[in-house]
Order: structure tokens, then sequence, then C-alpha cells
């Protein structure tokens, strides 16, 4: 497995198929395996390009918080070492994040976006103490708890009740993460910016993907199509914050829909 240096961090990435390059950016506190079941269904066509993100997977948190600002940075080293010059970017919950800071910091290497299962907004002083709480938690107690807390919180009823394998794989990327990187990582998204001014500054076609049980409520997704001229949302359902995990094909499907069709013009 490919690896490059960023910063202060060693990070790992997998490279697969050939045809213009996408970069699938995986949700805390999972990895890049989230897309195992997604990535067959692309490669055929394209290049695909899939980081862990620091402090999640095979790659190093660093010193320090993993702040947007250096996952965004991380992200365009792995470019350069990729020679991608221009590519599609699709980013869930924390990759969406990152992926509002890349778009402020390195938007002519964006050809399009797809923002699935995030928010723009900074956040709330509840969510920043709540966030900060766990990390001193984590470090405290260790991971378990955490791990069985996020499987309740962000896989939907539905997949907890018909899909233990999928509950199962999300657990394992869970428990594989170390408490120090789960506490960089929280710190990271505590510090997160506000993005909501950056969503009219978007000009490239956007896709947003919801998922109909998501923790997050479809007015966040509502703001974000209103904003970014000509996006387009489309609701997944029965399924949570990790829609891609928990229905793989749909979403994929939805990816080589949109991607194909901005290739054929």
């Amino acid at each position: 497995m490919p690896t490059f240096r960023s910063g202060d961090a060693r990070l790992s990435y997998e490279v697969t198929g050939n045809g213009p390059d996408v970069l699938l950016l995986h949700p805390f506190p999972l990895n890049r395996h989230f897309w195992d079941s997604v990535t067959p269904q692309l490669s055929t066509r394209y290049r695909v390009i899939i980081p862990d993100l620091r402090g999640h997977g095979d790659s190093e948190l660093g010193e320090g918080p993993a702040t947007m600002q250096k996952l965004a940075d991380d992200l365009s080293r792995l470019c350069r070492e990729e020679r991608v010059s221009k590519a599609l970017f699709v980013g869930v919950s924390i990759g969406g994040y990152l992926l509002f800071e890349f778009w402020r910091r390195y938007r002519e290497q964006v050809v399009a976006l797809v923002l699935a299962n995030t928010r723009p907004g900074a956040e709330t002083s509840e969510g920043k103490a709540n966030r900060l709480q766990l990390a001193d938690r984590v470090l405290r107690e260790g991971t378990d708890r955490f791990v069985e807390e996020m499987l309740a919180k962000l896989l939907s009823q539905t997949t907890r009740t018909n899909r233990p394998d999928i509950v199962d794989a999300a657990r394992r990327m869970m428990r594989s993460m170390a408490a120090d990187d789960i506490a960089g990582v929280q710190r990271g998204m505590a510090e997160r910016p506000d993005s909501v001014a950056t969503l009219a500054t978007i000009n490239v076609p956007t896709l947003l993907i919801a998922g109909e049980e998501d923790s997050i409520p479809l007015s966040e997704f509502e703001l974000m199509r209103e904003r970014i001229s000509g996006s387009g949302l489309q609701v997944i359902s029965q399924v949570g914050h990790y829609a891609a995990l928990e229905k793989p094909a749909e979403f994929a499907a939805l990816l080589r829909t949109f991607f194909d069709g901005l290739v054929r013009r």
C-alpha cells in the first residue's frame, strides 16, 4: 500500500482502476475500507484514490488535533503525489468538512463535488463541548464504550436490525482506531470553521446525498441545495450517517450516474 509524508504525519492510501481521477474521503471514525463495496463499481471507468485520513486507519495523526486545514493540505499533497491536476471529490461527514476547506484553498483542482452525510456549519457550543468531553473520556476509559455509542447513533435502525454484517464491519473499523487518534480527530472537528458562506462560492457540479435516517436533519441538505447553484439532492431511504456502507450499490449508482454525465459532456 503506498504512503506519503504530509507535514508531521505519514499517510496511507490505495489506488485502483483507470480513467478520470476520483478521490473518496471516508467518515470518522472509519477508514478507507468504508468504500470497499463502492469502489468496484467505479474503478471500471475511473481511477479511484482512497486515502486513510490523518489519524484514521493506517495513517498517522501527527502532532496536535487533526484540523480541517491539515486534512485539506494532506489531500492536496496526495494529489501532487499521484500527479492529479483535477479530480472528482466525494466526501462523507468529516470528508465533507475537509472538502469545504479544500475548496477554499485548492478549488482549481476540483472538477465536481459530492457531499454526503455532512453539514456546512461550524460546531455549536454544545457540540464542541461534547466532542472535547468525548476526547477526554476516550483517553481515560478506552474506546469500547465510544464505539458502541457511535454505532447506535450513526447507523440506521433498519441497518442495526437487519444487517449485522454491516454493523460488524463498522465496529471493526472503529475498533482499529487508537484512543489518541480518536481524541485528536474529535478535537480537530470541534474547531472546524463555519462553511455556510462558502456554499455560494461553489461553482462546480455538486451532488448532495442524504440518508433518510441520518442524525443530520434534511434541512441541512436543503440549505446546501439552496446555496450551491445548480446542485442536486438525493435521499437514500432506510440508511443513516453511513449511507455508502449501508446501501453501497445505491450510493455507487448515484455516483456513476453523476460522474458519467459529467464525463460525457
